[in-house]
Formats: structure tokens, C-alpha cells, sequence
């Protein structure tokens, strides 16, 4: 039935997975049969604290019976706080601007650029430099920003201009001129193979655009809300970036971008704006999210899942040689890159049906993006299944 519906009457961009899910509990989903699945994917890095959270649910629902939603037109209690705690978790003199998904976070993210650009300089500077193998969002400006030639389809041209792609972090030196405002990355590259950038040469990165007043844009779509162990990958990272994009994880299931910047005063009322972004319902969501991680990530408990998930994949690295090449990721960002896309897509066919979800990056990586809240018995249950699955190929 729920085929049927599917297949008449919502639009076809999905290569969907018929399973009815009806319920959830942390990180382990239920499905109209009563089959349980170890959800190694939490929604795609979004339902950072677990499915059916009491604490989310309960504030949710306290919210909702009082007001969800009353327009930007007037400040927001809830939106204010979160405002706050985003500045106080990051560490950064920033004001931030709230969306409803990491491609709206990136296009503002794109306009505060152009805005300086426009501002600062006397001759104009509009030029955004991102990387190959990136991945910024589906709207026409960041699947242009996005830097993989896959999205780029003719059906969606004409594509904005003033975006181009390099290789590796170190020849992006070479690609600035005078129009160059911002350089736009992923600390960890989430759908181009779950690839971390070394430490040193992104602090050697970020001193150079500061120096060259160019501005650094670190889109923490995925990697941001703890999913790298800290609040930000740019913390962990020990960088101060002039831009920082935050979404999925944010919101625990509800539907949240937002934009930071150090750049407080560059929009004016009217330069920018949204109907649903930072509305009671969501960041009343997202403040009680933010409480859970902050309080979980002091207690330790955070560390220890970072590291006994960690151990997990090493064992089953080591038991597969002659599939699997290399572990890559941080945090509960993790990835196995696969030996060919086959046997890839044999590994996460045979792990649905042995009920744990993983997820693909890039060409051949088998990427695993848990619950943070995940208990070891979850972790436990999880790669026993992968384990089986793998087994059969």
C-alpha cells in the first residue's frame, strides 16, 4: 500500500527502500512488521539525540501548544536563546541566521560573500573557490557550488557564475585573483568519501585568506553539532572561520539551517530572509538538542561512544582485508572505503535486509553516521549484523 501511494502520487527523485518505519527508540527503528534495524545513518547525520526522544518530543509538543510559528516580522524568544548558545558551544563573536536545510544555510552563507565582496572592496569581488568532490546543497546556486560533475546536469542550466573547483587544498593558492572573495569547504567531505583534510594545512589555509582579506566558509552541514566529537569541526580543527553553515544534526528531526558569521552587521533588513527559518516550533527543538549533546558531551559519555564505535570498525576492517582498503572519517563520522562499487552496493543491499542501515559516499565508501547517543549495546548489535551481511558476499 505504502508502494502504491508512493509511487502515484510523490514525485520520483528518490530510489527508495519500501520499509514502513513505524517507530523508533535511540538507534534502533521498528518497522509495520515489528522487525527492528540499527539505524547506522540517523536520517542522514540529522537525529543527532536518537529517534522518539522524550525530552525533544516533550518540548515539541509544549511548544506547539502554546505557538509554532509567528513570522520573522517579530523577535523569537527561543530563536534569540539559540542564537546565544550557538555563540557560547562555538567559542565565536558571531550572530547567526536561521534557515530550514543546509542548502538554504549555504545560499546565505554564499550572499553574506557577495555582500562583502560588494562592500569592502572598491573594484567588486564575487568569485566563490570550492572543491572537487564537494557537496553544498540541490538549490541551483549550491549544486553550482557543489563541486562534482554528476549534478551539474544540462536539464538545470544555465548555472550561476563565479564558482570554480579545485583539487586539493593547496592549489587553491594559485587559483585566486583579484575577483576571489571567499574559498567555500568541508573540513570532512560527507558525500565525496567521508575525507577528513589534515589539520595543518587548513590552519595554513585559513591564515592566508585572513591575511589576504578573503573570506573562509566551512560548511558544517554534517560535520557540525558533535558529529566530529566537537560542538564544531572547526574547533577541532582550531580554526576561526569568517562563515560556518549548520543543519541536519541541529534540529534532532526537525527542519533547521542556519549561517554563523563573525561578520555581524554585514546584512541589512531586507537583504535577507525567510518565512519558516528560526520559528518557535524548530528552535525550541533545537535548544533542547543542544542541551542533551552539551551536558552528554561533558559528562564524557560522547568521547567514549566516538572511541568504542572506532573500535568496532577497526575489528571489522581487520577482519576484511580483501574487501576494505582504508578506514576514513572522525568522530561518529566514519567510512570504509570498499574495494569497487559493486561489492559496495552488495554490502549495503545485504545489511538492509539483515536489518542495519548504512549509508554510500562518494564512489566506494561505506560511510556509517550513528546516532550520537548510540549505547554500546546498539554499536554491538549493529556490527554483528554488518558483519553477517558482509559475510554472505
Amino acid at each position: 500500500m505504502l508502494e502504491e501511494l508512493d509511487k502515484n502520487y510523490v514525485l520520483n527523485t528518490y530510489a527508495r527502500n519500501y520499509v514502513n518505519f513505524k517507530s523508533g527508540k535511540n538507534a534502533t527503528l521498528f518497522d509495520d512488521k515489528d522487525n527492528s534495524y540499527i539505524d547506522f545513518t540517523s536520517g542522514i547525520g540529522v537525529v543527532s539525540v536518537g529517534h522518539g526522544n522524550k525530552q525533544v518530543a516533550d518540548a515539541i509538543y509544549e511548544q506547539a501548544s502554546k505557538i509554532t510559528h509567528i513570522s520573522n516580522l517579530y523577535a523569537i524568544e527561543p530563536q534569540a536563546l539559540l542564537a546565544q548558545k550557538i555563540a557560547q558551544l562555538s567559542g565565536l563573536d558571531i550572530a547567526t541566521f536561521f534557515a530550514n536545510s543546509g542548502a538554504e544555510a549555504n545560499e546565505g552563507a554564499i550572499k553574506i560573500a557577495r555582500k562583502y565582496g560588494q562592500t569592502k572592496f572598491a573594484n567588486k569581488k564575487y568569485k566563490v573557490i570550492t572543491l572537487e568532490h564537494s557537496f553544498h546543497g540541490r538549490t541551483i546556486t549550491t549544486v553550482r557550488a557543489t563541486g562534482q560533475d554528476k549534478f551539474h546536469s544540462v536539464n538545470f542550466s544555465p548555472y550561476p557564475d563565479g564558482f570554480s573547483y579545485n583539487k586539493q587544498i593547496n592549489d587553491i593558492y594559485n587559483s585566486i585573483d583579484e575577483e576571489t572573495v571567499a574559498v567555500m569547504l568541508e573540513l570532512v567531505q560527507g558525500e565525496g568519501g567521508v575525507q577528513p583534510f589534515e589539520k595543518e594545512e587548513i590552519q595554513k589555509l585559513a591564515k592566508f585568506l585572513k591575511e589576504k582579506e578573503i573570506l573562509l566558509i566551512v560548511d558544517e552541514v554534517q560535520t557540525g553539532v558533535y558529529r566530529t566529537g566537537e560542538f564544531l569541526a572547526s574547533n577541532l580543527y582550531e580554526i576561526e572561520p569568517d562563515i560556518i553553515t549548520l543543519a541536519k544534526g541541529l534540529g534532532g528531526g526537525v527542519p533547521i539551517g542556519a549561517v554563523l558569521t563573525t561578520h555581524k552587521d554585514i546584512f541589512s533588513p531586507g537583504d535577507h530572509g525567510s518565512t519558516f527559518g528560526g520559528n518557535f516550533l524548530v528552535t525550541r527543538a533545537s535548544l533542547e538538542v543542544l542541551d542533551i549533546l552539551d551536558k552528554y558531551k561533558d559528562t564524557g559519555a560522547l568521547d567514549e561512544a566516538i572511541i568504542y564505535f572506532e573500535s568496532k570498525i577497526s575489528a571489522i576492517f581487520e577482519k576484511y582485508p580483501n574487501i576494505f582498503s582504508s578506514k576514513v572519517g572522525l568522530g561518529l563520522m566514519r567510512g570504509l572505503r570498499v574495494k569497487d562499487e559493486e561489492t559496495l552496493a552488495a554490502i549495503i543491499k545485504n545489511s538492509f535486509e539483515n536489518g542495519v542501515l548504512v549509508l554510500k559516499s562518494g564512489r566506494s565508501t561505506l560511510r556509517l553516521l550513528p546516532v550520537l547517543t548510540i549505547t554500546k549495546e546498539e554499536i554491538d548489535e549493529g556490527f554483528k549484523r554488518l558483519d553477517d551481511a558482509i559475510s554472505k558476499i
